[in-house]
């Protein structure tokens, strides 16, 4: 008979990963799992030099890549990914560099957990700003 060998189960650190992106800059925040703790954050503008790059795809990587090296000397292994758009009355899609964020979180080694979107979405809403004729270019 053959003896079969059992592999230590890996034990998991868990953190959440909240990544806030607007058109404007993208913000990456790695928390312990209540969202009590800051390990480390980052935003876009750390990375570049003009403020119309901070919502780049590379500023999020960089962001993300930072975030993700103080987290693992914290000894996280595993992640939850939280996504959030400015929302409300403003724009419900995330910006640009979400997906870079996301791509290089991945890459780094980490286990993830789940990818989920919690951008505020009002029932009912205050007024959007901008008058009764919108906004006149």
């Amino acid at each position: 008979m053959t003896e079969q060998v059992e592999k230590p189960q890996k034990q998991f650190k868990w953190g959440v990963v909240h990544i806030y992106s607007s058109y404007n800059n993208i913000i990456v925040h790695v928390t312990d799992l209540t969202g009590a703790e800051t390990i480390a954050r980052a935003s876009g503008g750390m990375f570049v030099d003009a403020g119309r790059l901070e919502p780049t795809p590379y500023a999020g990587m960089r962001a993300a890549a930072y975030v993700m090296e103080a987290a693992k000397a914290a000894g996280i292994n595993a992640v939850h990914i939280l996504v959030r758009a400015p929302g409300g009355v403003k724009s419900r899609t995330p910006g640009p560099a979400t997906q870079a964020a996301i791509r290089t979180i991945a890459r780094s080694g980490v286990t993830i957990g789940r990818i989920e979107d919690v951008t505020p979405i009002p029932h009912d809403s205050v007024r959007k700003k901008g008058g009764r004729r919108g906004r006149r270019v």
